[in-house]
């Protein structure tokens, strides 16, 4: 890996990190027996590194299908929106569950943390796609071009980026 990529891949990390930053809330979808399915599923509040957190239980649907198929998909909606795809491992650590460990989840899951039912869902991200809202007057100029046929201005609102050098 060239020290170009080592920045794009740190930029693009950056630049997901920034977008998906207090969401609460992330879609989770897994493949099924049946085809896939999308759940919400509370986001840990740590630092994107290229790796995002779940909190689940191992006595669930969800956990069986990740073991059988780990490829998911992310999705965060707010200001902007971000799809991310990646592979998912479930990590049985004491430690870490304790750490993202909140009153939140005690309700949510009718449970507490020393559980020993409880298990993490660490995504590795791969690669992302995002349409960055922020800007509105950019995006409103996109459209107005778009509209007009005028291709003079390229998009930057919308992205994939590889997160996996």
């Amino acid at each position: 890996m060239t020290d170009k990529n080592v920045t794009e891949d740190q930029d693009a990390i950056e630049k997901v990190r920034e977008l998906i930053k207090g969401i609460d809330i992330a879609m989770l979808t897994s493949i099924t027996k049946d085809g896939i399915v999308s759940r919400p599923m509370k986001t840990q509040e740590v630092e994107f590194d290229g790796d995002l957190w779940f909190l689940t239980m191992k006595d669930t649907e969800k956990y069986d299908e990740l073991k059988q198929h780990p490829q998911v998909n992310v999705t965060y909606a707010g200001q902007s929106y971000v799809s991310i795809r990646g592979t998912a491992e479930l990590i049985n650590d004491r430690e870490k569950i304790k750490e993202f460990w909140n009153v939140a989840y005690e309700k949510l899951l009718d449970t507490t943390s020393d559980d020993p039912n409880l298990i993490l869902i660490k995504v590795k991200a791969e690669t992302a796609e995002y349409w960055d809202m922020g800007n509105k007057l950019k995006l409103m100029k996109q459209m107005i071009n778009k509209l007009t046929g005028n291709k003079a201005e390229t998009s930057d609102t919308n992205e994939i980026v590889n997160l996996q050098g």
